[in-house]
This record gives structure tokens, C-alpha cells and sequence, in this order.
């Protein structure tokens, strides 16, 4: 799998408990090793990861080592970027985008910014 940094790697064991203990919403990237362009998403996912923290948990889930959990959420093509809040998704997408673009389309389900 492509690991981006800063990113944890769940897997068909760790999911459900992973997804539904986080206090934020969760970004799982849906991803595999043959992906290209799953390799071009990587350092979006890790500059999202640092940069939102507050506000959204980034993970990666390879659909090749762990099927069980891909073919639950019907998850075809990778990537498939889902976010799930409170166990459950309420938002997907497919395809690679740029940074700006991705933080675009999580804005109705990022958490508000922590006041500072």
C-alpha cells in the first residue's frame, strides 16, 4: 500500500472500532499498492492529516489485504475516499483531486475549527 505520512493504516479487523471510537470525523482512503492514483493523493492525505487534525481523522485502508471492509461499503475503484461519522458514511467520493479541491468537498462534514 502507498502509505501517506502521518496517516494510520486500518485494517478488516480495526475498522469498526477504529471508525466508530474516533471523536472527529473519519477520511478513509480506500487504496491498493497497484493504484496510481492512489500515489498521487498520498502527500494530499498527509498534508490534510497535519493540517486538520481538529477536525477530521485520516485513514488508509488497503482494499487488497483487506477486502471484508471494501466490498461492505461497495467500495469499486480505488480511490474511494469515504467519511464516516459516528461509525457511519455519510459522504463518498472516487478519484485522486488536489488538495484544495478535496478540502472543498469535506467542508459540510469537517468539524467546526477549534476556537483559538
Amino acid at each position: 500500500m502507498i502509505k501517506a505520512a502521518g496517516v494510520d493504516e486500518l485494517t478488516d479487523e480495526t475498522f469498526a472500532a477504529e471508525v466508530r471510537a474516533a471523536g472527529v470525523p473519519v477520511l478513509v482512503e480506500f487504496t491498493a499498492d497497484w493504484c496510481g492514483p492512489c500515489r498521487q493523493l498520498a502527500p494530499v492525505l498527509s498534508a490534510v492529516a497535519a493540517e486538520e487534525s481538529d477536525r477530521i481523522r485520516v485513514v488508509q485502508l488497503d482494499v487488497d489485504a483487506n477486502p471484508a471492509t471494501a466490498a461492505a461499503y461497495g467500495v469499486l475503484a480505488m480511490p474511494t475516499l469515504m467519511v464516516f461519522r459516528n461509525g457511519e458514511p455519510v459522504k463518498s467520493m472516487v478519484g485522486a483531486r488536489p488538495k484544495r479541491r478535496l478540502l472543498q468537498e469535506l467542508d459540510d462534514v469537517l468539524e467546526p475549527a477549534a476556537r483559538r
